[in-house]
C-alpha cells in the first residue's frame, strides 16, 4: 500500500506543478504579447511626424538634464578638492 500511495502522491505533486508553470507560460506570453504590441504602437506613433518630434525633444530634454547634473556633481567634486566649499 505504501508504493501506491507514494505514486499518487507523486502524480499528484506533478499535476498541481503543471498547472502552476501552465499559469506562469500564461502569464510570460502574455507580457511578450503587450510588449509587442507597445513597440508596434510606438513604431506607429514615430510616423507622424509632430510625435516623432515630440518624443525625440523629449529625448533632448532628458539628455541635457542629465549632462548639467554630471556637470554639476563633477564641478562639486572639484570644489571639494580645492577645498572651497
Amino acid at each position: 500500500m505504501g508504493l501506491i500511495n507514494f505514486f499518487k502522491k507523486s502524480f499528484s505533486d506533478m499535476k498541481e506543478s503543471a498547472k502552476a508553470q501552465h499559469e506562469v507560460d500564461k502569464a510570460n506570453f502574455s507580457a511578450a504579447k503587450a510588449e509587442s504590441h507597445a513597440g508596434w504602437e510606438e513604431a506607429k506613433a514615430m510616423g507622424d511626424p509632430k510625435r516623432r518630434g515630440a518624443v525625440m525633444q523629449a529625448k533632448r530634454d532628458e539628455q541635457i538634464a542629465e549632462a548639467n547634473e554630471r556637470k554639476a556633481a563633477a564641478e562639486a567634486r572639484i570644489d571639494a578638492v580645492r577645498g572651497n566649499e
